[in-house]
């Protein structure tokens, strides 16, 4: 797939239908690697980290869920980027799961946000569930290297996807960490869990086209003050008016 680098990851030029072609025509060669979902948050501390920079280019895919990325692309020739983001990515490929035969983990978040997310699966894709497994792993501050034990449990689940929602940085590097270990690609999904279980709602459909999702999400969050303000004005400056 043609990328288009941003402060140095190579993201993705594409749309979520085309996101989703490619996922489904390439899923056999796909299994062991990773998807990561990004974001000017992603993009910005990648740009600032060196490691974490390479977690992201280590992708099979690196998809651009924030607007701000996909006009970057556009600023820059790709007339037809488009957004593709984590939580729509995720419902669209539950939405075909059942006519495809797609089983899938839930690796992340809390018993209870995966609960819900269980119950709200049930109501609306019926049976799915039953081909999905659900895991809330003991929670660390950074990424560790899971056991031998729990990796032969995920793999002998015979899933086709691993939705990864424990948060950036630290989802991206346990993908990498992982990568080649799964017989399943994972996806990191960040706050799709919560989205999907009810515990945060997603900006309307106007907000989401005008780019201000991340408004949304302050209102609703305003300790994230600090990381939209910085973050975003180090991409306004780097991406959109140096080129970087």
């Amino acid at each position: 797939m043609e990328t288009c680098k941003i402060l140095g990851v190579n993201v993705a030029v594409t749309d979520m239908d085309g996101c989703v072609s490619y996922l489904k025509d390439n899923l056999d060669k796909l299994k062991g690697e990773y998807v990561c979902v990004c974001n000017v948050h992603t993009t910005v501390t990648a740009y600032e980290n060196k490691e974490y920079a390479e977690v992201q280019n280590g992708a099979a895919l690196c998809l651009p869920d924030g607007k701000p990325l996909s006009s970057v692309q556009k600023k820059r020739g790709f007339k037809n980027a488009a957004r593709v983001t984590g939580p729509s990515l995720m419902e669209k490929i539950l939405k075909i799961s059942a006519e495809n035969g797609y089983r899938h983990v839930f690796y992340g978040s809390t018993r209870e946000t995966l609960s819900k997310m269980k119950a709200n699966m049930d109501e609306k894709y019926k049976g799915l569930s039953d081909n999905c497994l659900f895991i809330s792993p003991e929670f660390t501050q950074t990424a560790c290297t899971e056991s031998d034990e729990a990796i032969e449990k995920i793999n002998s689940f015979n899933a086709d996807f691993i939705w990864v929602g424990l948060g950036a940085p630290k989802q991206e590097n346990w993908m990498s960490l992982h990568k080649g270990r799964f017989n399943a690609v994972c996806i990191g999904v960040g706050a799709a869990f919560d989205y999907f279980a009810g515990n945060i709602k997603r900006a309307p459909g106007w907000m989401q086209k005008l780019s201000l999702e991340w408004l949304y999400r302050l209102i609703q969050s305003p300790r994230l003050f600090k990381r939209y303000w910085h973050t975003n004005m180090k991409f306004i400056i780097k991406a959109y008016f140096k080129g970087l």
